[in-house]
């Protein structure tokens, strides 16, 4: 299996910019067993096709404000972080954005306030210390801006801290 095999065209059109004011209200696909065709519905025609003993896996987990913007100190070069992972001791390891790949050392100055540190670089993704004042993640609910995924063409808006989580959500950690 390729990822290329996922690939389709999808008019923009029929990207959704905001979420739904009924949560109930969204779409949902279902894929029948066997050569039945599938069907376009809603999440609120889902417990009609629940059974006795299906088994539902329920998401609890809290999508964290782990965007970041800020400037190389010394070029002034934009930075934007996409942090993925919290690590012990104020570290994460992150996807950074910038013209020019920050190097082990280098230090962004955060427009929130603080520093992150570039420690380290592991394939794609970079491990950043942060010097901010507290805890990481309770810092990122002050400073940090929602995630939201890159097909969403607008800038976050209040209500997304909330709005752009599962019903179920309780515990913090995921970061899209």
């Amino acid at each position: 299996m390729k990822k290329s095999d996922f690939a389709f065209d999808l008019p923009p059109a029929l990207i959704a910019q905001a979420p739904l004011a009924e949560r109930s209200a969204s779409r949902m696909l279902v894929l029948p067993a066997g050569d039945a065709p599938t069907q376009d519905r809603q999440v609120r025609d889902l417990p009609g096709f629940l059974r006795a003993g299906d088994l539902l896996v329920f998401n609890d987990t809290r999508v964290i404000p782990a965007r970041l913007f800020g400037r190389k100190q010394g070029s002034g070069g934009r930075v934007e972080i996409l942090i993925e992972r919290l690590l012990p001791g104020n570290e994460a390891r992150a996807q950074v954005g910038a013209s020019k790949t920050p190097r082990p050392g280098n230090l962004i100055e955060l427009d929130a306030g603080g520093l992150a540190e570039v420690v380290g670089r592991d394939g794609g993704f970079h491990h950043l210390r942060f010097h901010v004042d507290g805890a990481l993640q309770a810092w990122l609910e002050k400073a940090g801006r929602m995630p939201l995924p890159p097909y969403v063409q607008r800038d976050p808006h209040a209500d997304d801290a909330e709005r752009y989580q599962t019903v179920f959500a309780r515990e913090a950690g995921a970061v899209a």
